[in-house]
């Protein structure tokens, strides 16, 4: 927890996107499994648990400070898990030493184990046992809004960077893994072959829209190309293996659960590249009315009605 609460903290801090690849590339390569891992996980799809850690640290927060001074605190601040960092006093037993920190694949074979109405209780226990930037890389990893400008994307380039392998190659089998990725690690490792992904709707790297220069016309024949017009909505790839349908934005991110509607129809084998618009009576809405559906966890009836994918 320790080194994954440096690397937060550092990578706050570092602006250029390069420095950020080295700053994940040392991070991966000196840290062991499963920890790497996990903190490979919290970087990019987040941990695959469900907790309602905010209102629990409402909870926790709340004998702890006065309210209107923690309201005061978090609107100078700017950021919930920050403040609470910042003004959590460890309670030590006895005036005994803190715990010791946990390591974070201690943190995931709790949470993995954990009920609900015991979270509060854990959640104090390591938050006494860490210091301030602990606290707060705790946080980022538990509600997993990392917030530090490292995108999914960025990550997976890191970790080619940091083994010497290609990025497509890590993402056409990332959607076929699952955290804590050690068969990922043995692989950038040479330890063993490439993750067996086969029937699994994965992800393909797309061939990403290039303008032409004027010295291209000359060597085009356009008699073998088909165009199109370029519509105001998103690049989406749908895959398909059976019943597993998924959907993928252009960087490889899985945003089915946003458009339910477009999954429904397929039972196939295949891979679809295309855009992704609101269309009502025949007429493409404004990339705005998209951006109503992007990022949505649940879509209630009304918002598929109103913008209709």
């Amino acid at each position: 927890m320790k080194a994954f609460s440096i690397l937060l903290d550092r990578l706050v801090y570092t602006p250029g996107r390069n420095a950020k690849i080295r700053l994940l590339g040392d991070y991966f390569r000196s840290t062991p499994d499963p920890d790497r891992g996990w903190a490979l996980s919290a970087l990019t799809d987040g941990l695959p648990f469900s907790f309602p850690v905010r209102r629990t640290l409402g909870e926790l927060i709340a004998p702890r400070l006065d309210a209107e001074l923690f309201r005061m605190s978090r609107d100078y601040v700017g950021d919930t898990a920050e403040t609470v960092a910042l003004v959590w006093e460890p309670r030590t037993i006895d005036a005994g030493a803190p715990p010791e920190p946990p390591t974070l694949s201690e943190i995931a074979d709790t949470l993995a184990l954990i009920d609900k109405g015991q979270l509060g209780r854990q959640l104090e226990i390591w938050l006494d046992g860490l210091d301030a930037t602990g606290r707060w890389a705790l946080l980022k990893l538990l509600t997993g809004a990392s917030r530090v400008g490292v995108s999914a994307r960025l990550a997976k380039t890191a970790l080619a960077d940091a083994f010497d392998r290609n990025v497509d190659d890590i993402e056409e089998v990332w959607h076929g893994l699952s955290p804590p990725y050690e068969t990922l690690f043995a692989w950038l490792e040479g330890r063993a072959p490439p993750p067996d992904i086969s029937g699994a709707p994965v992800f393909r790297p797309m061939m990403l829209a290039n303008p032409l220069e004027d010295a291209d016309w000359a060597s085009i024949d356009l008699a073998e190309f088909a165009a199109e017009w370029k519509w105001d909505g998103i690049r989406v790839q749908v895959a398909g293996a059976g019943d597993d349908i998924r959907l993928y934005s252009r960087t490889g991110d899985d945003i089915g659960q946003s458009f339910p509607e477009l999954l429904e129809p397929f039972r196939f084998e295949a891979v679809l590249d295309g855009e992704l618009l609101v269309v009502r009576d025949g007429v493409v809405a404004p990339f705005n009315d998209l951006q109503q559906r992007l990022n949505r966890k649940s879509i209630s009836p009304k918002l598929r009605r109103d913008y209709p994918a």
